[in-house]
């Protein structure tokens, strides 16, 4: 009786037709445009209190001082982006007036920066797009070392003749969709 049943599951087995059907499987995902400011770490400037803070596609610095003198400063701004950007700016002063602010510098951090993003990089000394170009970043992360813009702007200010003056920069990147 044990023989016979497992003769007959061995039939089944063996006799069961076997096919196998194509399938076809289709992945669908999303990419959300994204781009990422921030100042190089530690950075300072003589004469000049500054403060940064960074939040993902805004960074803010803010400018201060006691002595009248028109400063320069050098800010090294990093840009990192999965898609074109655009980097605009904003001031806000009472004691102080922008007389100057432009890319004076560009380059990238590392070999996962795409060779478009410095040779179609538009510069404008206009605040509302200052920066725009093509996506920077070929992969990596928002915090690895070479997969980002360095781009140094350099901002004069002239202050009132009152002693002491503060302003804050405001610079904001947005993304231009993936796909247009």
């Amino acid at each position: 009786m044990i023989y016979m049943q497992t003769l007959m599951l061995v039939a089944v087995v063996f006799l069961a037709p076997a096919s196998v059907a194509a399938q076809t499987v289709t992945l669908k995902g999303t990419v959300s445009e994204t781009v990422a400011l921030s100042v190089l770490p530690n950075f300072t400037h003589s004469n000049i209190d500054v403060n940064v803070s960074s939040n993902g596609s805004t960074v803010q610095v803010t400018l201060s001082s006691s002595d009248a003198k028109a400063p320069v400063v050098r800010v090294p701004l990093i840009v990192r982006s999965n898609s074109g950007f655009k980097i605009s700016a904003a001031v806000e002063s009472t004691t102080a007036e922008l007389v100057q602010l432009e890319v004076i510098d560009v380059r990238a951090t590392g070999s996962l920066v795409s060779p478009r993003a410095i040779s179609e990089l538009e510069i404008s000394t206009q605040l509302d797009r200052l920066l725009s170009g093509p996506r920077v970043s070929l992969g990596g992360t928002l915090n690895s070392p070479n997969n980002a813009l360095q781009v140094t702007l350099l901002i004069r200010m002239k202050p009132q003749p009152t002693r002491g003056w503060l302003a804050h920069l405001t610079f904001i990147g947005t993304a231009a969709p993936l796909i247009q």
